[in-house]
């Protein structure tokens, strides 16, 4: 049976055994577990106070019994002891046991027990573990560190004899009480060791010349947080994390000094999770910021739901890729979206009528986003990220819709760093293996250094999606533009490639910043614990600093190899980054190999000129002989639209000749308001409820589509009957509306109060 069954403090170590904290036993005692092995040092000054001959006596020392009871008769009083520190380990198992001649001969019998059961420095390792150190002080390593700071293996020589005469005298340790006692039996002890050839004149002179502790050290806390979730499930033992200290206190000071910035903006809560993407290994855990009680410093926001904001758009993008529905410079539309109501916006609440898919991403542009996810499918894109285990997520795809995508769910940093890596393990190890994946590529992490991550078996079958969707979602992701003061780092050779993304939900309430490298991932969180909103805080302004901060801590890593495997050159189309079509200008680029099951360019057509490229013509008006037919890059009427204000090469088509009938066959005109400058009135019902103004056009080609804006905002689009209604405030309007063509016509209105 155990000798000891009292209950032990949480200790949690790094990677390379440092204390990073502990938490009291439930008991009230500071009581480590048992430790591996006793410093030498301590090993000599206890064995040569308390047990001289502890490493020759069978568990008890008849000389030293004898001795001890002549000379307690002589004095008449207790003065020695005679027992051995195997004795001493019975005793104090046995606490609350009586000091009779019967109890002594029933320790005497379960020493010689013990010695036959343990070894020397077993024994020797249960006394320093159970042995009174004063106060609520139990054990060598506590003692070490409250008395003096250091772990037991940094101690000196002077502080190795104190703490060994202290279980003799515990109550001797409290500053200001017995110390001139406390000193003379430690260096008595000092003078043994240099008789016994233990200690030189040197050392011995130095050791005599230490001072006695003075007001007690706190216990290591660099992972509070990580403390606390030990505890529920580790409670009592000595943990060998995975964190590594040096990086864990780098990463303190780094959101410390952060937070004194934001909490001027009283945003007073800061999370920090880095992983080692090889191992799946957790190296820092920064549960919460330096806060105080009152803005929550004990949550531990790590395992915490929060709104995603952006941050998942990554994901949607390597689904589309890996599905074939998308290529990374393809055009994606950008324009003003109105679907059952959801109308979102960007966070800019502009729009670039058609954007590159990747530099979408990179921008974060939530208008395509959502078009893409509606694209893709809510319910596929859902089943993507139960696959991922993103155990908040769990309602169905109905329940988040397109919000889905822009901070409608909530996951926690654990689940999307987790996630993250999983993508970086992925390309890592399909370079590694010649094009092969492994079947638990998506796996957990763990905070254990002895944990070994398993990854399954190498297979054929890609888990989830293929490397090359994941590569070229990494390269979208390296083009975010950094945080001010860092935005010129591609110009400096030294200058680390990071994929990184960041995300800011509804309200300003969390801010996110994730960056991936092929080492490291490394995930942000900054905001208030409580869900308080703040004016500016963002992704890129609030957690992305801290972001590249601990980046610049971490070593450099290469950029991930390009699998190979699963990438293709083809022919692109310059302008809008499809396939190319016969009839457009062309580049090569490296896309997935799935990718060429993507369309050709839809946006380039072939359109009847005249030999001055001046105006379209047709047979009506020109001979055949006078035609010359050339490739247009033409967008859609509403991408168009704002695409020309953003690119300034951009051409519409040009206009057909007037002589030419299909100009009549196209045109169209306002029926209201019919008169440029035209006064309206907004007229009320009978419950005083004001009624739309109801613009009207006519288009003399049969269902054609228009396309009407007010003041540059999209307000919608009719077919066949081209009615549509606003609520203009008062003041002076434009209504706009569009053809296919990209023909457009123009009507300035007022609004009266």
């Amino acid at each position: 049976e155990p000798l000891f069954s009292d209950p032990t403090s949480t200790v949690v170590e790094s990677r390379e055994g440092a204390l990073l904290g502990a938490q009291i036993a439930t008991d009230g005692q500071w009581r480590f577990p048992t430790g591996d092995s006793i410093p030498e040092r301590f090993r000599q000054c206890i064995t040569y106070f308390e047990d001289e001959y502890f490493y020759s006596h069978p568990g008890f020392n008849p000389v030293s019994m004898g001795k001890a009871l002549v000379e307690n008769i002589e004095a008449g009083k207790v003065v020695r002891g005679g027992s051995t520190i195997t004795q001493q380990v019975i005793r104090l198992a046995r606490k609350g046991k009586r000091r009779t001649c019967w109890e002594k001969l029933i320790e005497l019998v379960l020493a010689t027990r013990l010695e036959l059961r343990y070894s020397k420095e077993e024994v020797l390792g249960l006394y320093a573990a159970h042995a009174p150190f004063g106060g609520n002080v139990v054990g060598l390593e506590m003692a070490a560190w409250r008395y003096f700071g250091v772990s037991p293996d940094k101690l000196s020589w002077a502080e190795s004899a104190t703490l060994a005469v202290l279980p003799n005298a515990p109550s001797l340790i409290f500053p200001g009480k017995n110390q001139e006692k406390l000193r003379a039996k430690r260096d008595r002890l000092l003078e043994k060791l240099l008789n016994e050839g233990i200690l030189d004149n040197m050392s011995y002179e130095l050791a005599m010349a230490e001072p006695l502790p003075g007001k007690p050290f706190p216990v290591p806390q660099h992972t509070p947080h990580l403390l606390q979730h030990m505890a529920r499930t580790e409670r009592g033992e000595r943990v060998h994390s995975s964190i590594d200290l040096s990086l864990q206190k780098q990463a303190n000071r780094i959101v410390g000094h952060h937070y004194e910035v934001l909490r001027q903006n009283e945003i007073h809560n800061i999370a920090v999770l880095v992983l080692d993407v090889h191992t799946r290994k957790v190296r820092t855990y920064v549960g919460n910021a330096p806060t105080d009680k009152e803005h929550q410093k004990d949550v531990d926001v790590i395992h915490a739901p929060r709104s995603t904001g952006s941050i998942l758009k990554p994901f949607l993008y390597a689904a589309m890729l890996d599905a074939g529905e998308l290529l990374p410079e393809m055009l994606v539309p950008d324009v003003p979206t109105n679907i059952a109501g959801y109308r979102p916006q960007n966070f800019e609440d502009s729009y670039d009528g058609a954007v590159p898919a990747k530099r979408a991403l990179a921008r974060s542009l939530n208008v395509p986003a959502v078009r893409l996810l509606r694209s893709h499918g809510i319910g596929r894109f859902k089943d993507h990220l139960s696959y991922l285990d993103h155990g908040h997520i769990n309602k169905d795809a109905a329940h988040y819709g397109l919000s889905l995508i822009l901070g409608g769910a909530e996951s926690s940093l654990w689940d999307l760093c987790r996630s993250y890596a999983s993508f970086a393990g992925t390309i890592n190890h399909f370079s590694q293996s010649s094009g092969e994946y492994f079947t638990h590529e998506f796996s957990r992490i763990t905070l254990f250094e002895e944990d070994a991550i398993s990854f399954g078996e190498l297979t054929q079958t890609k888990p989830l999606f293929n490397a090359a969707s994941y590569y070229l979602t990494f390269e979208a992701m390296k083009e975010v533009n950094r945080p001010e003061g860092d935005e010129a780092w591609e110009f400096y050779d030294s200058s680390e490639e990071i994929a990184w993304k960041t995300g800011t939900s509804f309200g300003s309430r969390d801010a996110w910043a994730i960056g991936v490298t092929r080492d490291h991932v490394v995930g942000v969180w900054v905001g208030n614990a409580d869900g308080e909103g703040r004016t500016g805080l963002t992704g890129v302004g609030s957690a992305a600093p801290i972001l590249f901060d601990i980046f610049d801590v971490l070593p450099d890593s290469p950029w991930f190899a390009p699998p190979w495997d699963e990438l293709v050159q083809t022919e692109v189309c310059v302008n809008s980054g499809y396939l190319a079509s016969a009839i457009c200008p062309k580049r090569t680029a490296w896309i997935q190999t799935v990718g060429t099951r993507t369309p050709p360019c839809p946006y380039h057509r072939l359109i009847n000129l005249d030999f001055e490229d001046q105006y379209r013509v047709n047979t009506s008006c020109v001979s055949m002989e006078a035609i010359q037919q050339r490739p247009w890059f033409v967008l859609p009427p509403v991408m168009a639209y704002y695409f020309k204000n953003t690119n300034a090469s951009y051409r519409p088509l040009p206009p057909y000749r007037e002589d030419c009938l299909i100009a009549r066959d196209i045109s169209m005109e306002f029926i209201f308001p019919k008169d440029p400058g035209q006064r309206i009135s907004l007229t009320k019902d009978f419950g005083g409820k004001k009624n739309p103004v109801v613009f009207k056009a006519v288009h003399y080609q049969a269902d054609t589509t228009i396309f009407w804006y007010m003041d540059d905002v999209f307000l919608g689009s009719t077919q066949t009957f081209h009615e549509m209604g606003a609520f203009p405030p008062p003041g002076k309007h434009r209504i706009t509306i569009v053809d296919p063509d990209g023909k457009e016509i123009t009507r300035r209105i007022e609004v009266l109060e």
